[in-house]
């Protein structure tokens, strides 16, 4: 008899996302971008994803570089760090960090 076994590995590191204007990933930057306007009382406004990563976790990590305005700042656009949790699924999201980059 012989036994057959499937096995495969689930990549665990960050993976590039190849499609920075796929809508998913847009949405997810929106997303941040809403949550930290209302967690700090700010006026961002989405431009464009610059860059951006996956990891599969317990729903999935989105690592993103992020271009927005600022409506209270004289030089308006910049770019930010974000990291956002997404488990569709059971439809929670949560923004897990947010920092401007130079």
């Amino acid at each position: 008899m012989i036994k057959s076994m499937i096995s495969f590995r689930v990549p665990t590191g960050w993976q590039a996302i190849s499609n920075l204007t796929d809508p998913k990933v847009v949405e997810i930057g929106k997303f941040a971008v809403k949550e930290d306007n209302k967690r700090v009382n700010a006026l961002l406004s989405f431009v464009s994803i610059v860059k951006g990563e996956t990891q599969i976790v317990n729903g999935m990590n989105y690592r993103l570089i992020i271009s927005a305005t600022d409506a209270l700042a004289v030089n308006a656009k910049s770019n930010y760090r974000v990291v956002v949790w997404d488990k569709p699924w059971k439809k929670e999201r949560r923004l897990i960090s947010f920092e401007k980059i130079a």
